[in-house]
């Protein structure tokens, strides 16, 4: 609306006196409204209008369920609903604890801790891009690249036996892939497990927090350093690289066929 009001401020003399009018009609609107009852009831509308759609087409289009669950004829592959899908390809990279507790748990208290690391008055009410840069691109990436990506992979490329197959390939259920995955350390030439155990240490804490004080290094003279302090850029540095180490591990596991990067008797990353 700014923007607006000052376009119209500075518009030439020589504009039809149809624009003008337009223009003067935006000046009059006021730079800012109350969210009730004006951003709730058109919220309010779009949810009702959104519901309707979705019960009319559920009347009237069938769901796409599969035949009843015999026990004595488990489904190769068997696939969690879709919106799982991406739970369960993270399985692939993961352990059970990391990939089904603790990322989802921090995927959870990320957006909980949003209101308390965003340092950005200008941004409060302005839900755009322009304000919020660093804000909405990472939630695209994490919500676009690594959430609906795995959705994708999971429904399209995921065969029997969970091997990955490309879309005009056949899903042979007879298809045998001889993956050696091997963990890092293994990789990188140890063959006790006390060197095993100390180059995983080395390889985990040197990603977190060793990249995170790196940072903090670098960026404690930087203005956006100044505003986070050092509490809030270790939250957000910890979210972040957390975050990262999704398509981190993927991308070992499909380049290298690697497993874990840290192997110990109680827990496997």
């Amino acid at each position: 609306m700014a923007e607006a009001t000052n376009d119209a401020a500075a518009a030439p003399a020589a504009q039809t006196p149809k624009k003008k009018k337009i223009k003067g009609k935006l000046s009059d609107l006021p730079n800012r409204i109350h969210t009730w009852p004006y951003l709730v009831r058109m919220e309010f509308l779009c949810a009702l209008v959104i519901m309707i759609v979705m019960t009319v087409w559920s009347i009237n289009i069938d769901a796409p369920t599969e035949q009843a669950a015999d026990p004595n004829r488990t489904p190769n592959p068997s696939k969690a609903p879709w919106y799982f899908l991406g739970l369960q390809e993270m399985l692939v990279y993961f352990d059970p604890w990391f990939a089904g507790v603790v990322l989802p748990s921090l995927i959870i208290v990320g957006l909980m801790v949003i209101p308390y690391i965003d340092i950005n008055p200008r941004g409060n009410g302005y839900y755009t891009v322009k304000e919020r840069k660093f804000a909405v691109s990472m939630f695209m990436f994490g919500f676009l690249v690594l959430w609906i990506a795995l959705i994708v992979i999971g429904t399209f490329f995921r065969g029997p036996g969970w091997n990955l197959f490309w879309p005009w390939q056949y899903w042979d259920p007879h298809k045998t892939v001889a993956l050696t995955n091997v963990d890092l350390p293994y990789q990188l030439g140890a063959r006790t497990q006390s060197a095993m155990f100390l180059i995983g240490a080395i390889a985990t804490l040197g990603y977190y927090p060793g990249l995170a004080i790196v940072g903090q290094f670098l960026l404690r003279k930087k203005p956006v350093y100044q505003e986070l302090g050092a509490v809030r850029y270790h939250i957000v540095a910890f979210l972040f690289l957390m975050m990262m180490a999704l398509p981190l591990k993927m991308f070992l596991r499909l380049a290298f066929n690697t497993k874990y990067i840290w192997v110990t008797p109680w827990f496997n990353i």
